[in-house]
């Protein structure tokens, strides 16, 4: 079964860790991609900084572009994959393998992807 692992984080906090602990974590996710290589469906990417964010979104006159995330949340999304294994015990077994959980703020969201559009026949 397919799934989005959206992989988030909160800027201050990331902030925070001191530059040669991000530069040890970021080369171990380098490594997860290398070991988890069978089971990502699709290399996905990661994401420039929210601050680069361009949201489009309804005004009362129709499309409004406004800069940064239209989400409110203190957390953002860094990146994300696209995984292809059984079920989703087995995509939370690879989500909580990911290098970067041990810091704070860090989380990632496991969506399973529709796949039957078989109704729009």
């Amino acid at each position: 079964m397919k799934y989005v692992i959206m992989f988030t984080s909160t800027p201050e906090l990331d902030a925070a860790v001191p530059e040669e602990r991000a530069k040890e974590v970021y080369g171990r996710i380098w490594e997860w991609f290398q070991t988890n290589s069978d089971q990502i469906a699709d290399g996905g990417a990661e994401l420039l900084p929210v601050s680069t964010a361009t949201t489009v979104k309804h005004g009362p006159d129709g499309p409004v572009v406004v800069d940064g995330p239209f989400s409110e949340a203190k957390e953002v999304i860094g990146g994300f994959s696209v995984i292809d294994v059984p079920d989703l015990d087995a995509a939370i077994a690879l989500v909580k393998t990911w290098p970067s959980m041990e810091l704070p703020g860090i989380a990632i969201e496991i969506r399973p992807m529709v796949t039957d559009y078989s109704q729009f026949e």
